[in-house]
């Protein structure tokens, strides 16, 4: 194994050269040295198998990150050696069951100096979804702290009849968290019905909610039953609840202040029992503000208000989510995968995810559509994932307008680092060096 002194900083170089060696005998394990503070000095080749992770990305990283799960020894003001074993996650998001050994680095005077520790495979699991920190809600999983909280709220919830209003962008699974409300409740035996209020003509929405009778209108030769006489008894899911017409808001706050109706063209009220669950990706604030939607009405529906989170803000799910979508697909079809390269991996925990859950489960469907064999690569991902990660050569000095065009790329992008990087058809850490440069 060649000597990495840029991984080994302070150490002469007859100690690189004797952990060059100790690694080598340590050939079937990952042999690393950590700073006092938990910071990777040395990473081994061994280490490189073992956890998918090279020596120059670990280099310098807290090891607790690079390796999630990873917790420091319990005897780790031991003076001798200790073993014990741990379960963390390597570089494509499986999850590794391995036996630790650990000797405590001092000095003369007894200070800690940092550790050296050897890990040994016990088991490979394809999947981290059997995580001890991992949580499933009805479909939802999770390792995040906030989601989770997410999924307390919901579980209260479900027990009363509260009105939910659901926020979240498109493709976090706002559907999802509405069936888990229903789910959770003592309306779980009753029906779960749902319709996406921007996807229908006013008139045909107004028949769909409340129904008709026959003759209301045109072409109505027999009379129909809307969603709330169908719903009674359950859950009605309102999506895109913004997008409902002022004509229409009136008659929903009625129904959810009455829990009753008339039929288009009736003359008679009908008496429901349903629950609201309503979703919108836009704020319904902002929309009464500038009279778009009735205040009364917003109050009614966000009785519990949940914030969803967005995908780029939920980095430890990628690879959780990731492994669920394939262990979905690895039963259906010719290809099974148990891997995933190394690079691949880290354009996926790179990636923004504007299309967040849902984009995610639609890159799996390509990469075993177009891909074979048990490793996913890098190949098997869409094209973004090849070409927006390339970087462009700087240019020796900015162009003088360079520091105007990055404001205005962070103003169109409202401060997200990632779409103004690619409005401006550059790397993130480009954008940052420019920015720090510029004192943008």
């Amino acid at each position: 194994m060649k000597p990495r002194s840029d991984t080994l900083p302070g150490l002469p170089l007859d100690a690189r050269c004797l952990l060059d060696a100790l690694a080598g005998l340590e050939c079937a394990g990952a042999l690393y040295l950590l700073d006092e503070e938990g910071r990777v000095s040395y990473w081994s080749s061994g280490a490189e198998r073992l956890t998918g992770h090279t020596a120059d990305f670990a280099a310098g990283k807290p090891i607790a990150r690079l390796l999630p799960g990873y917790g420091r020894p319990a005897a780790d003001e031991a003076p001798g050696m200790g073993e014990d074993e741990i379960r963390v996650e390597r570089a494509d998001g499986s999850a590794l069951l391995a036996r630790r050994r650990f000797q405590p680095l001092r000095d003369r005077g007894g200070s800690a100096r940092g550790r050296l520790e050897v890990l040994t495979a016990i088991e490979t699991v394809g999947t981290p979804l059997a995580e001890a920190d991992v949580e499933i809600l009805h479909g939802l999983i999770t390792r995040e702290p906030a989601m989770k909280q997410v999924f307390r709220i919901v579980r209260n919830v479900a027990e009363t009849d509260a009105t939910v209003l659901v926020r979240g962008e498109s493709g976090t699974g706002k559907e999802l968290i509405a069936r888990a409300v229903h789910a959770e409740s003592h309306r779980a035996k009753g029906p779960f019905l749902a319709v996406n209020c921007a996807a229908l003509a006013p008139s045909l929405l107004e028949s769909e909610l409340f129904g008709h009778v026959r003759g209301a209108f045109t072409g109505a030769v027999r009379g129909h039953a809307g969603l709330f006489q169908r719903a009674d008894g359950g859950t009605l899911f309102l999506d895109e609840v913004a997008e409902l017409p002022l004509e229409l808001q009136a008659k929903l706050l009625r129904v959810l202040q009455e829990q009753s109706f008339v039929p288009v063209g009736g003359d008679r009220t009908l008496s429901v029992d349903v629950r609201i669950v309503a979703a919108t990706h836009r704020s319904l604030r902002e929309a009464a503000r500038k009279g778009r939607f009735r205040e009364d009405l917003m109050y009614r529906l966000r009785v519990v208000p949940i914030f969803l989170p967005p995908l780029r803000e939920r980095r430890r799910d990628v690879g959780l989510l990731l492994w669920h979508f394939i262990e979905r697909h690895n039963g259906r079809g010719l290809r099974r995968v148990f891997r995933i390269d190394p690079d691949a991996m880290r354009r996926l925990l790179d990636h923004p995810w504007p299309g967040n859950v849902r984009e995610l489960q639609n890159v799996v469907e390509y990469a075993f559509a177009v891909g074979r064999g048990e490793v996913l690569e890098l190949d098997d991902l869409p094209p973004e994932f090849r070409e927006e990660h390339a970087v462009p050569q700087e240019p020796a000095e900015p162009v003088p307008d360079e520091a105007e065009r990055i404001r205005t790329a962070l103003r169109q992008s409202g401060g997200r680092i990632d779409q103004a990087a690619r409005l401006l058809k550059m790397s993130r850490a480009t954008l940052w060096r420019k920015r720090k440069k510029l004192g943008v």
